[in-house]
């Protein structure tokens, strides 16, 4: 069980930037925030503006090069994440999502780490606390668990992007302890306490039973 604490180059051209009410672009409405009522926040992410691409990869020839390959249309969100890894190890990584697809790259290269398809997302799971942690959850291969302090965003970008691209509405499960399959053959469960004003999480892995 592990635990831990809370020179210019020419290129493609750019692609379109989200419009206002994209969910990208503009700050949080009752609408856009799907922690209403649930979730425990910090009061300085209750009223953030959302500005998507935070690392201005909309202008970045090597990522403007891989998304024409791929047929994506826009950036709707770009930042810096944590990921946990099947070794409990905080990986720094980039997440992008575009109008069709969640990429996961690596900081430097912008090497593909995993593309996502939206319409294989099927839910979200986050606590009910205030840390940065959430599950993507993608029944058809294995899941994620990030961690972000944008993740109020990224969630509301998720939901909006594949709404418009599938026309169904991605699940977001809150509670302190759920599980997420890191592999096909481990599923692995993180319990959220909240110590001394802070938030602490244990993982835990076991073995999935085939049938």
């Amino acid at each position: 069980m592990q635990q831990t604490k809370g020179a210019e180059e020419k290129g493609p051209a750019e692609l379109p930037r989200p419009q206002s009410g994209s969910g990208a672009t503009t700050g949080a409405s009752k609408t856009q925030e799907p922690f209403l009522g649930v979730k425990v926040r910090r009061r300085s992410s209750l009223n953030k503006v959302f500005q998507g691409d935070y690392l201005e990869l909309n202008g970045n020839a090597t990522v403007l090069k891989l998304l024409s390959k791929h047929g994506d249309k826009a950036v709707l969100f770009a930042d810096t994440v944590i990921k946990v890894d099947r070794k409990f190890r905080m990986q720094k990584r980039l997440i992008l999502i575009t109008d069709v697809a969640l990429y996961i790259l690596e900081t430097d290269s912008f090497r593909v780490k995993r593309r996502i398809s939206l319409d294989t997302l099927e839910s979200l799971r986050l606590s009910e606390l205030n840390d940065n942690f959430f599950a993507v959850i993608i029944p058809a291969e294995y899941d994620y668990l990030l961690a972000s302090t944008r993740k109020t965003e990224i969630v509301t970008v998720l939901l909006e992007a594949t709404r418009k691209l599938t026309g169904r509405n991605v699940s977001v499960k809150f509670g302190n302890s759920f599980e997420y399959n890191i592999d096909s053959e481990t599923v692995r469960q993180v319990v959220f306490k909240q110590v001394d004003g802070n938030v602490s999480t244990k993982f835990s892995d076991s073995r999935i039973q085939q049938s």
